[in-house]
């Protein structure tokens, strides 16, 4: 509903915003504002200001701004509407009265949603009686326990034709009705309306306040025409415009700042069991703009999760054709792709919650997915090949409404084009791997062109001003991978879009690419004799040198492979975290040069502290381990 901007100004000026922020957020008086710890990110000093005059709130450390509508929508997760019902009730401002159409309507929906809840009520009790058993157990079998059942509240339609039909007709709704919101099939050639779900698990589908508006059913015989039926759409669902399981995920979604899109009812229960309850997904169709936009009212950069298939890569294509037109700042998608062949079903029982973390953590960003399906399509080893190529790319790019999106997406497709190599088309520079999005070599390629790496003389390399300065965590990374290559199959994409500054690392990173895209020669023997004939032995010998005490176990040949992975991405969430806070802390003193506010202070020390945190964390990671000193 729209509400009159005079509706909208007399709700502020009756509840200020420091009385309504207030209330989540301890603040206290700081000149004419007032200043308290984000409620968006973790900090120690405060950088989050409201101002009562202009009614607005900034937070620095997130960038997130607003008004007290805007505070709920981002810290509860409700919609523009719910905000303003609430706050209206607060300041005693009276809504304006709908018309007598609009009650109408509203009447008749909330008859709709009462039939709707009859359904799903009938269908958990069916699930849970002796017609259910049989799906009960295959539920069992997939590890949906009865907590889970519960809180997703499944259900199950019996095979009768007219059970569910005959149970709400018991209860006064009219077979019209019924067909109306998609419980019965009916029309031209049926005599008698039958019951569209049978012999289905079914998973109830609500709207943003938790209403039941529609269901998708799971078919229970393995010859079933189709494996999933959804409602089709009704007077309360629109298949396109929501998504699964929001209603619970949405405020999940805000305390992380992050929100998961998969596929399917029983992806987004699996990602809910393995710890990632912020966790949705579309309903039988491709992603939309709509439900792309819902999204990113709950976060920045949405991850899309897919199975790792060939359906799995041309949905997040699909996708990524949807979002490049809606692309603004700060807003953006990330890929993750699963293992090939695997679910998030699948992957949760064979690999458990970490698998799934492994694959989140590895998701890539829209423009990198961009470049490796332009790479995917075929080879770039003529002129006139990668002048196709780089026409395509460009035409796509040209779709980005956002003209700041558009113009930094063509410097970044521009620099990568720059980068391809005459003979093999992408450089290694491009991405070589990530999830399956690449293209992988085939039979009849061309061999990768060699690199060549020139190494100094051992008095230059001596010479302090030669001598490289990179951080130890740089260096664990990169001479943990020299030590155990067989690593390289997991953290090649990783290695290669990591920011360096260690001259050593870089160079052994280059090496380290080079015989990864080769995909054999990763035998510890021969991989040592390759580093030797590359004369790269006294930068691996000066880069192993800088791996703090406390991480020199990760040089170790016979380190534990998990505890290496683990620290492998630590190390990794560290460096990237670091580099982004290095980046802010530059911002901030800049921003402090030019205007000398108590903000732009605050802001510097925020982000002076956030890096003395880290740094706390690595130092600490340096002292011997506390022993039991008493003596038996």
């Amino acid at each position: 509903m729209r509400y009159p901007p005079h509706i909208l100004e007399e709700i502020r000026a009756r509840l200020p915003a420091s009385d309504v922020i207030g209330r989540r957020v301890r603040l206290k008086k700081a000149g004419r504002e007032w200043r308290g710890l984000s409620p968006f990110n973790a900090e120690k000093t405060p950088s989050f200001y409201v101002n009562d005059q202009k009614q607005f709130y900034h937070c620095f450390s997130s960038g997130k701004h607003g008004d007290v509508f805007t505070f709920l929508m981002e810290t509860e997760g409700l919609s523009f509407p719910e905000a303003v019902e609430r706050l209206a009730g607060e300041a005693g401002v009276s809504l304006p009265a709908p018309s007598a159409d609009m009650r109408a309507m509203e009447s008749k929906r909330a008859g709709a949603v009462e039939v709707m809840e009859m359904a799903a009520s009938f269908f958990e009790a069916q699930l849970k009686g002796q017609a259910g058993a049989a799906a009960r157990a295959y539920l069992d079998r997939r590890g949906l326990g009865s907590d889970i059942r519960q809180q997703f509240r499944l259900g199950y339609a019996p095979g009768d034709r007219y059970a569910l039909r005959d149970h709400l007709s018991g209860r006064d709704v009219s077979k019209e009705l019924m067909s109306e919101l998609g419980l019965l099939v009916a029309g031209e050639g049926i005599a008698v309306p039958y019951d569209r779900f049978r012999d289905r698990i079914i998973f109830p589908i609500c709207d943003i306040r938790g209403r039941v508006i529609a269901f998708g059913g799971r078919a229970m015989q393995a010859d079933a025409k189709a494996k999933y039926l959804n409602s089709p759409d009704t007077p309360l669902f629109h298949k396109g415009l929501g998504l699964y399981n929001l209603h619970q995920a949405r405020k999940e979604a805000h305390r992380r700042g992050s929100v998961i899109a998969v596929e399917g009812y029983v992806d987004t229960i699996a990602m809910t069991m393995a710890g990632h309850p912020n966790t949705v997904a579309s309903l039988g169709t491709a992603l939309t703009e709509d439900q792309l936009a819902l999204l990113w009212r709950h976060a920045d950069e949405p991850i899309l999760c897919f199975d790792g298939d060939g359906a799995g890569q041309r949905a997040a294509y699909k996708a990524l054709d949807v979002a490049l037109p809606m692309l603004a700042p700060g807003k953006s998608l990330r890929f993750a792709l699963l293992p090939e062949g695997q679910d998030p079903d699948d992957l949760l029982r064979s690999g458990g919650p970490s698998a799934i973390d492994r694959v989140l953590e590895a998701a890539r960003p829209l423009s990198e997915v961009l470049w490796s399906r332009a790479v995917a399509a075929g080879p770039a080893d003529t002129p006139e090949r990668r002048a196709g190529m780089a026409r395509d790319l460009r035409e796509t790019v040209a779709a980005i409404r956002d003209e700041t999106v558009r113009r930094y997406y063509r410097d970044d497709i521009e620099n990568r084009l720059r980068g391809l190599s005459p003979r093999n088309g992408p450089s290694a520079a491009s991405p070589r791997t990530g999830n399956g999005f690449q293209r992988r070599a085939r039979p009849g390629d061309p061999p990768p062109s060699p690199r060549l790496t020139a190494a100094p003389s051992e008095h230059l390399a001596r010479s302090p001003g030669f001598a490289s300065t990179g951080s130890p965590r740089e260096a664990m990374i990169v001479g943990s991978l020299l030590v155990h290559p067989i690593l390289l199959h997991a953290q090649e994409e990783m290695l290669a879009e990591l920011d360096l500054e260690d001259a050593d690392a870089v160079a052994l990173r280059s090496f380290l690419l080079d015989r990864a895209a080769e995909g054999n020669g990763l035998d510890a023997e021969v991989f040592a004799a390759a580093l030797t004939r590359a004369g790269l032995d006294a930068a691996a010998a000066r880069l192993t040198g800088r791996v703090r005490p406390g991480d020199r176990w990760t040089l170790e040949p016979h380190a534990d492979a998990l505890r290496l992975e683990d620290a492998l991405r630590q190390a990794v969430i560290l460096h990237r975290k670091s580099g982004a806070l290095n980046s802010e802390l530059r911002q901030a003193e800049r921003a402090l040069v030019e205007e000398e506010t108590e903000a732009n202070f605050a802001w510097l020390c925020d982000v002076k502290e956030r890096l003395a945190v880290i740094a706390g964390a690595e130092a600490d990671a340096d002292l011997p381990e506390a022993t039991d000193s008493t003596e038996a």
